[in-house]
């Protein structure tokens, strides 16, 4: 009878999960073939998508525009007997090698007084004729806005409270007000800096705003990993190591190592 009442006991103990022996209360849930094959090709995705598309776009690059440009290059040269104008012909890439010396060199004379005077003058025979100047006027600004100086760039990535307070949002640092602006608020006491705010997800607008120099709080980060996590609505993240957590790490490390006897140690190395 006894022996009936402790299979009976085992058995009940069996169907609540044997929450007083090894096995878990919660189990792991296993996956399915086919839940394991998606998870699979997803990563494999995640793996080739960029390195396909960068290469896609670089042939596209290659044999599109480069193409084109490194033909109508070499149409323009003289076309000779001589063994120089024969290679110049033949050799793939020459005709954008010279388009790229053409432009080195305009800029060069750009750069100097007799250059800009020139070129000034070009345009404003452009400027003079009446839907022309329309058009050269839009893709200069682009142009100048898009490849302006260094001075001019995001020099900082930035926090700073927006639109209200203990609410932060990511900034690039445009650098001090100027001109107008800072005539205006001197009266603020402190330097204004200019940042710029994207919105999310098309961070190509955005808000212009003044702001104390002390109300900022400086990242670590450079402008294109910021650019990253804008773009990736916060979801790819730089990898940050805080110096305090370093600095413990490293204090750890020391401690096992004296704590470890150097013939376990080297096994321990030898085994990795």
């Amino acid at each position: 009878m006894s022996d009936e009442n402790e299979e009976n006991q085992s058995d009940h103990n069996d169907r609540r999960g044997n929450r007083g022996g090894d096995t878990p209360l919660i189990q792991p849930h296993k996956q399915s073939f086919f839940a394991s094959l998606w998870s699979s090709f997803m990563a494999g995705v995640v793996v080739v998508a960029p390195v396909g598309i960068t290469v896609w776009l670089f042939y596209l690059l290659l044999t599109g525009p480069m193409a084109k440009l490194d033909a109508f290059v070499k149409r323009t040269l003289p076309v000779g007997d001589t063994t120089l104008e024969k290679i110049l012909q033949v050799l793939p890439g020459v005709g954008v090698l010279l388009a790229f010396i053409v432009l080195v060199i305009l800029g060069a004379l750009a750069k100097n007084f007799v250059g800009r005077s020139f070129i000034r003058a070009g345009e404003r025979m452009i400027e003079s004729v009446p839907i022309v100047r329309n058009v050269f006027g839009f893709f200069k600004n682009v142009f100048e806005t898009a490849l302006r100086q260094s001075d001019r760039s995001f020099k900082e990535v930035a926090l700073v409270e927006y639109p209200r307070k203990n609410a932060w949002v990511m900034a690039f640092v445009v650098g001090e007000a100027k001109g107008e602006v800072r005539a205006t608020l001197d009266d603020q006491g402190d330097a204004l800096t200019s940042v710029f705010i994207p919105t999310v997800p098309n961070p190509t607008s955005g808000f212009l705003l003044f702001v104390p120099r002390s109300d900022l709080r400086i990242l670590k980060m450079s402008v294109e990993e910021a650019a990253k996590v804008v773009f990736s609505l916060g979801l790819v993240v730089p990898d940050y190591a805080d110096g305090a957590e370093a600095v413990a790490r490293l204090e750890e490390m020391a401690n096992e190592a004296e704590k470890t006897p150097l013939s376990k140690r080297l096994f321990k190395n030898w085994k990795t």
